[in-house]
């Protein structure tokens, strides 16, 4: 184990009530670890060797055992793989593990395990200029998209995206895009890797194995019978003794990095900076400020001036990976008092629950995501109870069922509720189709959010806000979606009428003024009635939203398109997750006409009667 300094504590920053935090920044051959007492105060640092241990378990063991008398109630790692779902892969280490057995076993109440990389990105919002050696010329812009990446074992690849509360990581695996050479001796190089792998990732070429790839490339091409080395060995070489084949190594390998990164720099439009990390590059930082590196990364043609504007960075600061790992933890705990809440209030009332009853608590506690994935019949014979119990133990911890205890539970375990879509079977109790439908809908919910076109929603409601009068044209199942627009925009004294019968669309539609509004609503939005009334409606100089599939007839028609692009079956299946959805439209309208009547009226009592639920007023 090798210590390394910790940081100084500022005063003012108070050490956390539920005692110190867990880090760890663990790689294929080193694992860095560290105790989090306060804010962004690391203790106890320290780094492992990843090889004397044969499993995860068994390196934490060793490190917690030097921490004599610490509690460790949380923990986060950022680890050298990809991450997804509960069981951990390493890619260039034989282990694997999974996260809740862990988390059980450590007797921990908080594992948080991301990418690497991810905890890197998120690191960069708080680095300072001395903790990092700008190469070449450039000059970040404020809140813009950062790139970062960096060549050890493997070579990882991130970016952080600022939004208006915070930033958004890339759980990014560009490392293992191909390899593209750019002139003849590259090519070389790719010629001698094609010999072991018949697909050449970056990885393959910019990492510590890569490095010594090149070295057994380059010295077949030059004909020098070179001695077999390290990569390590390869720096010490082109560094202290000016070997020349090593020197030609370095160079071509800064070279090929600094592609690499223009090529992350344009794919992101990383105007924040690209920033590079890893075990080699901030090694041999003073060498490569002067490589190869920064002349190749703009090296692109007609878009030399544009990457020339972004500045690249070495990262220099020691664990920048535990920094953003920090940041991580402390944004899943935020607003849970430093606790997973759900999980704590199941162990707090099990000593209250019936014998039965704490038997599902057990299961809860030792297999959290088997209860959020099974149905009730499952969960019952696993606690070894009866499908009743498993109500009972939702109900003693205030929930009205088991469907409303996994919605709450999963967003307490994960920091998020799961996006998944499950099949309704015909053997499903009730209990499960209930958890099922909310499930999916939920599903549902949250991919519609994330592509939503908030520039189509303000021309709508710019419209509405305008409008002289409203009318709704809907048939079928979106009919419901048409009567509860017409009342919710009736109480903004916008005259508005809902029209269900086809007969009376292009009637209607033919009495319209300008300044007036249409609301179309169709899921397939191929309805020739309503098509014929859009049309006459145009004519006549109103104005028409339309809310429907976005490759619709109906949506090439609409001034605007609210697009709802979920897909039923409508044909074989009564439509239902579309129509929440298309509801869904009419309350965000509702709420932003809302919001634009009391800007005017900020005070007036008639502003108060506009006022809907979703409003903190």
């Amino acid at each position: 184990m090798i210590t390394e300094p910790d940081t100084e504590q500022k005063s003012g920053r108070a050490s956390y009530a539920d005692g110190p935090r867990l880090l760890a920044d663990i790689g294929a051959t080193h694992a860095r670890f560290t105790l989090e007492t306060a804010p962004g105060v690391f203790r106890q640092t320290a780094v492992l060797r990843c090889d004397d241990y044969d499993g995860i378990v068994p390196l934490l063991n060793a490190y917690l055992g030097e921490q004599k008398g610490e509690r460790i109630t949380h923990a986060a790692f950022a680890m050298a793989n990809p991450v997804s779902g509960d069981l951990v892969r390493m890619t260039n280490r034989d282990w694997q593990f999974s996260t809740d057995e862990v988390r059980r076993t450590m007797g921990w109440s908080t594992l948080v395990i991301v990418n690497d990389f991810t905890a890197l990105a998120m690191a960069l919002p708080g680095l300072q200029a001395g903790d990092v050696l700008q190469v070449g010329g450039g000059k970040a812009q404020p809140h813009a998209v950062a790139g970062v990446l960096g060549a050890g074992t493997g070579l990882g690849v991130s970016g952080v995206i600022p939004t208006a509360d915070g930033f958004v990581t890339l759980g990014s695996e560009g490392g293992h895009v191909a390899f593209a050479p750019s002139d003849e001796r590259e090519f070389a190089i790719l010629q001698t890797a094609w010999r072991e792998w018949p697909h050449v990732s970056n990885e393959r070429i910019l990492s510590g194995p890569g490095m010594e790839l090149i070295y057994r490339a380059l010295a077949e091409r030059n004909g020098v019978q070179a001695p077999s080395r390290t990569a390590a060995e390869i720096v010490a070489c082109a560094l202290d003794d000016q070997d020349a084949l090593c020197l030609e190594v370095l160079e071509c390998f800064a070279g090929m990095l600094g592609g690499a990164a223009a090529n992350l720099a344009l794919t992101l439009g990383a105007f924040g900076g690209i920033f590079i990390g890893g075990g080699i590059v901030p090694r041999i930082a003073q060498w490569f400020a002067h490589s190869p590196f920064r002349a190749r990364f703009e090296a692109k043609g007609r878009f030399t001036e544009y990457l020339a504007e972004i500045p690249t960075y070495v990262i220099m600061t020691p664990n920048p990976a535990l920094r953003g790992v920090s940041t991580i933890l402390s944004e899943h705990l935020r607003g849970r008092s430093g606790a997973n809440t759900l999980m704590e209030r199941v162990q707090h009332l099990q000593h209250e629950l019936s014998p039965a009853e704490q038997r599902v608590a057990s299961l809860v506690l030792e297999h959290p995501r088997k209860v959020l994935s099974e149905p009730i019949a499952e969960i019952a014979r696993l606690a070894d109870v009866s499908q009743p119990t498993v109500i009972r133990f939702c109900r003693s911890l205030g929930f009205q069922g088991l469907a409303e205890f996994k919605l709450k539970f999963a967003g307490s375990l994960t920091g998020s509720i799961p996006v998944r879509h499950s099949q309704v079977r015909m053997s499903d109790s009730t209990h499960d189709l209930s958890a099922k439908v909310i499930d999916n809908t939920v599903s549902a919910i949250l991919k519609f959010r994330d592509g939503l076109d908030v520039h189509a929603i303000d021309r709508a409601i710019a419209l509405l806000r305008n409008a002289g009068k409203v009318e709704f044209y809907a048939m079928g199942n979106a009919r419901v979606v048409a009567l509860d627009g017409q009342h919710k925009f009736f109480r903004f004294r916008i005259p508005t009428t809902a029209h269900g019968d086809a007969h009376l669309f292009q009637l209607a539609a033919e009495l319209l003024k300008p300044n007036d509004v249409v609301i179309a609503i169709s899921t397939a939005g191929q309805a020739p009635e309503l098509l014929a009334a859009v049309d006459a409606a145009r004519r006549a100089g109103a104005s028409v939203i339309a809310i429907t599939s976005s490759k619709s007839a109906l949506a090439k028609k609409a001034d605007v398109c609210l697009a709802v692009d979920h897909a039923e079956d409508s044909t074989t299946f009564l439509s239902m997750i579309s129509r929440i959805l298309q509801l869904l439209l009419i309350d965000i309208m509702a709420v932003g006409i809302s919001l634009g009547a009391q800007a005017e009226q900020d005070g007036d009592i008639e502003a108060r009667k506009l006022l809907i639920s979703h409003l903190d007023v």
